[in-house]
């Protein structure tokens, strides 16, 4: 079986274009971490209209800053809505017409991209560059300026543009302001076909976007550039070398493999980088800054996978959260950092169980400084979601009871930390806090075994601490219901109670996005302490297969206004949204290895497809879509802090990993098919293999697993008690 195509061929940005409910995917055109992003200025794929050519997307769910407004005659429009055809987009660059007159080409590179535009009437070719903050100007063929990127933390990011045209315009000049839009104008001579544009962009100044556009694009070659994208790509997702005969899993592996690298961003210009978290310009010293994670959803897979692949980048990436911590002042990690600061969206301190991955890993970072910035983000900010603020009320229940209490129906907010909307969550937030808390006591037994021996001790009893306050989900465990329940400050559960209704819009106020169905398995640090809680293996078998099935209760139209997050369902569970990603792994630690195989391929052929709604849910840069990565090789990791990979069900017979540390760990799934989708027996390495699971440590080394796949389940395979995967209190 070859594969024909070459690994970007296969990639498919519009794959996930229109949403089921919140957020579509964007069909992004960049190269792998790069600081330009951009995408067609539009809603979604349904979209009537464009807004006119992107520059820069600050964000993976903003429009462009800046907007290049190609127009003709007397049209000198500030703002615009074109009618578009024959759009065709690549990583690496894109094609479209505007109006059936303006057909444009665009080819990025780092920081700095290039627009081939060919006018087809013939009249006089406007090139207009707009911004609805900022200020542009223009002399000659030469376009410069600045705009805000606006967002919750600060207003003082700016990003800056310098744009050249290689064709002289007769006249450049200013365009009369609307609202807040401004902009400046390229006149070209009657006749003008086509026009080049080619820009830099920087986050420091206008200068600074001179010099990238200077050091990446010599030229107005747009297909020296496309071709240079394209290379840069092949070699980026060659990394995973899979093969089928079936080309549609093949478009969604490599789309969503290419989707792992649209964020963080890599902030650095020429050993220089721009930090919102103290807005200063700082010197890189050689290592890359990265900004623009939204850690709650790409701790769970995306960084796991950086590690794997490309250890040196998520050293790096690592390395900025460490300075982030800094800059704010708080030394507190972040949790939500963005090109405006840090804007603690979600809940929890999740950082935390990036940095004890990666230290249980191998990989490098200042243990010292990880311990300290994490230990103070968790003790020393509020736990209240959405917010940065110092330690409040609940932080001191939490700390003193050890769960956040939930009020009591009509009962009134007294932290003002709380925000109004967000709500206390209070069981989402103390499962996710046992899990930092887990985390961290990894942390600080990583220092104690590195330690000399009077102090050995001292960080032993750290790690000891903060392994017992990783059991806190214990007391919100109702052991009558088998769900994690929200209790008062009274310590007695709210009643009555429905876990799948109860909590308001996205049941905030008991949980977050999704209800306790989902968050009945919320502790993926210990999941060997979950299987007891239930009553062991047979029950929790019983309540995992009644979360896939049971009913919504509601229509359609009224769980979903409550729930738009909790979509991609099968059952009770929620392929859409990032705590659920887990659950189908977990029949694994119960003795069920075949029923992981049976639900890993349910959830990939069901809600993962080669279409314009091939993805369940909001994509958040990577987070969702490294799941499927992992899945399609027949790998996850359930517990990042642990150096351990639960095995699925392969969907390709081969899948060749390129490690980090220049080996190759391969997955050979014999016959794998729709049908063949169960493990019948397993070699690691010529040696048979009984465990639905392998560490790090031994994928790392290299070498092969053969898995011979067939289309019933072998119930003896991976069944013991003793080849359930490591959970917390058994790693030691």
């Amino acid at each position: 079986m070859v594969r024909q195509k070459e690994p970007v061929d296969y990639v498919n940005p519009y794959i996930g274009n229109i949403s089921h409910m919140l957020v579509p995917t964007f069909p992004t055109i960049h190269l792998p971490n790069s600081m330009l992003r951009v995408y067609p200025s539009r809603a979604d794929y349904t979209s009537e209209y464009v807004t006119g050519l992107p520059i820069i997307v600050t964000n993976h769910r903003e429009q462009s800053a800046f907007n290049l407004l190609p127009q003709s005659g007397s049209d000198l429009s500030l703002t615009k809505n074109y009618t578009y055809d024959n759009e065709t987009i690549r990583p690496y660059e894109f094609y479209i017409t505007l109006d059936d007159q303006i057909k444009a080409h665009f080819a990025v590179s780092h920081q700095s991209a290039l627009y081939e535009l060919d006018f087809t009437a013939a009249d006089t070719p406007n090139i207009i560059l707009s911004t609805n903050d900022g200020e542009v100007s223009a002399v000659g063929n030469v376009i410069k300026g600045w705009q805000r990127v606006g967002g919750r933390v600060s207003n003082n990011t700016r990003v800056y543009i310098y744009l050249e045209s290689q064709e002289h315009p007769k006249q450049s000049f200013i365009l009369p302001s609307k609202a807040k839009t401004s902009g400046v104008a390229l006149s070209y001579p009657r006749g003008t076909q086509k026009v080049h544009l080619r820009y830099g962009i920087s986050f420091i100044s206008e200068e600074q976007a001179k010099a990238n556009l200077y050091r990446e694009i010599t030229d107005y070659d747009i297909s020296r550039i496309a071709a240079d994208g394209r290379m840069i790509w092949n070699g980026t997702l060659n990394h995973i070398n899979v093969n089928s005969d079936d080309e549609n899993n093949l478009a969604v592996f490599y789309t969503s493999y290419y989707r792992t690298f649209e964020r963080p961003v890599c902030m650095s210009e020429d050993g220089r980088y721009w930090s919102p978290f103290d807005g200063k310009v700082h010197e890189d010293y050689g290592t890359p800054f990265y900004n623009d994670d939204w850690i709650w959803d790409t701790y769970r897979a995306a960084h796991p996978l950086r590690t794997l692949l490309d250890q040196t980048k998520e050293e790096h990436i690592l390395n900025s959260f460490l300075l982030m911590a800094e800059q704010m002042g708080t030394e507190w990690l972040p949790t939500f950092p963005e090109l405006n600061g840090d804007s603690r969206r979600m809940n929890s301190n999740h950082g935390i169980p990036s940095m004890a991955d990666a230290l249980a890993k191998g990989l490098k970072v200042d243990i010292q400084k990880v311990f300290r910035y994490s230990q103070k983000a968790l003790e020393e900010k509020t736990l209240a979601p959405w917010s940065g603020a110092k330690a409040g009320w609940i932080d001191h229940f939490y700390k003193e009871h050890g769960y956040i209490p939930a009020l009591n129906p009509n009962e009134p907010e007294i932290d003002p930390n709380v925000n109004g909307w967000e709500k206390r969550q209070p069981v989402a937030v103390t499962l996710g806090t046992s899990y930092d808390a887990f985390a961290l006591s990894k942390i600080a037994k990583h220092i104690a075994d590195h330690s000399k021996k009077k102090e050995k001790q001292r960080w032993m009893e750290i790690a000891e601490r903060y392994a017992t306050q990783s059991l806190n989900y214990q007391k919100l465990y109702n052991p009558k219901t088998g769900f994690f329940h929200p209790k008062n400050k009274e310590g007695e559960f709210i009643t009555p109670f429905d876990y799948r209704y109860d909590g308001g819009p996205g049941a905030r106020q008991y949980y977050d996005e999704n209800n306790g169905w989902i968050y009945r398995w919320d502790v993926p640090h210990n999941v060997e302490d979950l299987v007891r809680l239930m009553g062991g293996r047979e029950q929790f078998v019983k309540n995992l297969n009644q979360t896939f099935a049971e009913p919504l209760g509601k229509s359609k139209p009224e769980f979903y206004a409550m729930f738009p997050d909790h979509t991609g369902n099968i059952g009770m569970f929620s392929m859409a949204n990032e705590p659920s990603f887990h659950i189908p792994y977990l029949y694994n630690y119960a003795g069920q290895p075949w029923m992981t195989q049976k639900r890993i391929r349910q959830c990939l052929r069901t809600w993962y497809r080669n279409d314009l709604m091939g993805v369940p849910g909001d994509e958040d840069g990577g987070g969702m879509t490294a799941f499927v990565v992992f899945s399609s090789v027949g790998l996850y990791p359930v517990t990042p802090g642990l150096p351990v990979y639960n095995i699925g069900s392969p969907l390709f017979p081969s899948a060749i990993l390129s490690l980090s540390n220049g080996k190759v760990f391969e997955v050979r799934a014999h016959r794998a098919s729709v049908q063949n989708k169960y493990i019948q027996s397993a070699m690691f390495n010529g040696q048979p293999w009984d465990k639905p699971w392998i560490s790090h440590e031994q994928v790392m080394q290299g070498g092969i697993l053969e898995l011979q796949m067939g289309p019933e389940p072998n119930k003896s395979w991976g069944t013991s008690l003793d080849a359930a995967p490591p959970s917390a209190q058994f790693i030691e």
